[in-house]
């Protein structure tokens, strides 16, 4: 590994200085960790699941900084891409677990929780989660160069490298954003045609065919590939047209839990009261189970990481490194602020969470933070199990803060900051990762880095709080169709169950043993479980997208040509997501502030004028993705 280390050369030498930690690149790294942490909130809400910002970042970067501004610094470009993508982790952390307050208040169980306490916890679980990884750096980044593939890294590396196409590229970012965004403005703002098309069956009761015809749904399918859309599908074909229509055929004058009403009486509502009722308690015994068995088959790696990082420490302890691209920030400051954050959380009366709690915090998070850094560098970002750390997380601190005391609301709320800080800790730790990577391979000073991630930390959580109550306000409250915001819900639900002994477990072993089979038959559990969770249209949008990628895969052509033709999609679908994610929360904006974006016409898209443009759309996601050719 040393030897990796000595053949490799960044593509600007440690001994020169280029413009990196400047002006221009804060200011729009900022601007762009706000948006795409904002539209990642709307997204993973809708879907239960975020994308990775750093390469979208990074365009967007190069068209403004080179095309725009005339100036040419690939470690500027980088520093956007890094401040930025912070964003994204931010709002992964944060809507995994916080929107469970929202239901709680909306339960009139607590006060809503204010917008500082939100910020509070976005800030400390960033920030810790950049300490906490800073120092493995040498250990998994340098000395594991050429063994862990850390693919978002590198893949942003390979588009800054490229950089005289840097103008192209941005420009199939922003045509994905510009058309997204007009087509969600079309759907959900003015009403011209329906958003979601269905079906429900007269002989079949209890099952719905349906889809949601969004531009997001359609990139996060393209974007997640064939196969994971397929697990998401089989997950929402089993709920939908399985076990909801068992439920319609058995239960009958049966009364469920925890609504006091029939399985009949809730069908006159349609089949999407089953979902509420059933499918989502099965759906989170599903989840659970899958982020505990990702977890369990990660222990190996995360014993290898734990010795690779202390021999890596105690081989540099005391060696004054003075190369440029070696520089991390000092240690002692690093522990400093550990230290100040985690006395904070326990005294500040903003965190329900005793001298216990805050030591969870600092354990489990440095332990996570090292787990979610091995885990993005050898599987990506996407595949990172920070649902299952938090599941965990959640677990361990419920079961300890009630033992010690801590009990009923408070104990829970408790439970929720904890599980809430650790899990932006795993998702800013991985980012970081991935981010330290694509410097690496570039050139650039690592300190440098490491201090543009933690204001990429501090302007996402300036601003998660604000979007977390525009979208609670706008569509609804969470966990309903609209904004299932599913693991939040799922994660509430187990708190609940432990502190109060109140969960159907009969539905959630349903779940637990339905994810043993699928574990059993050698699929990935998460995203079967999670297409299990959600609604069917959600999923049925998602695999659109999936199939688009197929066909794209499935053109002949060279090796070169055919990632050519995959890349330029996932450029295309980054802009959709973010555009239908901008539109989003305008909307939202809109829907607070009482401003209605219809338009009275004297006709409106029937269901299959809405099928047509949307498959219209992913169309259109092929031909951009096979202009690839004609560019090359």
């Amino acid at each position: 590994m040393d030897n990796n280390k000595k053949e490799f050369k960044p593509y600007i030498p440690a001994d020169k200085v280029v413009p990196e930690f400047t002006v221009t690149a804060l200011l729009i790294g900022i601007l762009l960790a706000i948006v795409f942490g904002a539209a990642n909130a709307y997204l993973g809400l809708l879907v239960g699941m975020t994308v990775s910002a750093s390469i979208p970042a990074a365009v967007i970067s190069m068209g403004i900084i080179r095309v725009i501004l005339r100036k040419d610094s690939i470690l500027e470009n980088n520093m956007v891409q890094t401040i930025g993508s912070a964003g994204e982790s931010v709002a992964a952390g944060a809507i995994f677990t916080l929107p469970a307050l929202f239901l709680w208040a909306e339960e009139g169980k607590i006060a809503f929780p204010s917008i500082l306490s939100i910020a509070l916890i976005a800030l400390f679980g960033g920030t810790l989660g950049v300490c906490f990884m800073v120092p493995l750096r040498q250990a998994l980044i340098v000395e594991e160069h050429g063994t862990l593939p850390f693919p978002e890294g590198t893949a942003c590396a390979e588009v800054l490298l490229a950089g005289e196409e840097g103008g192209s590229k941005a420009g199939t970012v922003f045509a994905g954003l510009g058309i997204a965004a007009v087509y969600k403005f079309l759907a959900d703002g003015m009403q011209l045609f329906p958003s979601e098309i269905g079906h429900a069956f007269k002989n079949y009761s209890g099952a719905q065919v349906g889809m949601q015809v969004l531009p997001a749904l359609g990139g996060v399918g393209y974007i997640c590939g064939p196969k994971i859309s397929s697990y998401m599908f089989a997950g929402g074909t089993l709920s939908w047209f399985v076990l909801m229509p068992m439920i319609a055929l058995f239960g009958g004058d049966a009364t469920i839990f925890p609504a006091s009403v029939t399985v009949n009486e809730l069908l006159v509502d349609g089949p999407s009261a089953l979902w509420a009722n059933y499918i989502k308690y099965i759906g989170a015994g599903a989840v659970a189970t899958g982020g505990i068995i990702s977890l369990i088959k990660s222990l190996p790696l995360i014993v290898r990481t734990f010795k690779q990082a202390i021999g890596s420490m105690k081989k540099n302890a005391g060696s004054s490194k003075q190369l440029r691209t070696e520089q991390d920030l000092p240690f002692p400051l690093l522990i400093g602020v550990s230290l100040v954050i985690a006395v904070l959380i326990w005294i500040l009366p903003i965190f329900p969470v005793n001298l216990i709690g805050a030591l969870i915090i600092v354990v489990f998070g440095f332990f996570f933070a090292t787990v979610s850094s091995r885990m993005v560098g050898l599987i990506g970002s996407s595949n990172n199990p920070v649902s299952g750390m938090t599941i965990a997380t959640l677990l361990f601190a419920t079961v300890i803060l009630k033992v010690t005391g801590t009990t009923g609301l408070t104990g829970m709320v408790g439970a929720i900051s904890i599980g809430g800080i650790i899990c932006i800790v795993a998702a800013i730790a991985g980012d970081a990762s991935q981010d330290l990577k694509t410097g690496f391979i570039v050139g650039a000073t690592p300190s440098k880095q490491q201090i543009g991630e933690i204001i990429g930390v501090v302007a996402s959580s300036a601003a998660i709080g604000f979007v977390l109550y525009l979208l609670n306000e706008a569509w609804g409250g969470y966990g309903t169709e609209k904004i299932p915001a599913a693991q939040a819900t799922m994660m509430k639900m187990l708190v609940e169950g432990i502190m109060n002994e109140e969960l159907p477990w009969a539905m959630i072993l349903i779940g637990v043993f339905v994810a043993i089979v699928v574990e059993i038959l050698k699929m990935p559990v998460m995203p079967f479980a999670v297409g299990m969770y959600l609604p069917f249209s959600l999923s049925a949008g998602i695999m659109a997208g999936g199939i688009v990628r197929i066909f794209v895969e499935k053109k002949k052509g060279t090796e070169a040509e055919k990632k050519a033709r995959t890349d330029r999609g996932l450029l295309f679908t980054s802009g959709m997501i973010a555009g239908e994610g901008i539109i989003g929360i305008l909307l939202a904006v809109f829907a607070v502030v009482k401003i209605d974006s219809k338009i009275i016409l004297p006709f409106h898209l029937p269901q299959v004028g809405s099928l047509v443009l949307y498959i219209a759309l992913l169309v259109l996601l092929y031909v951009v993705c096979m202009k690839a050719d004609k560019e090359k």
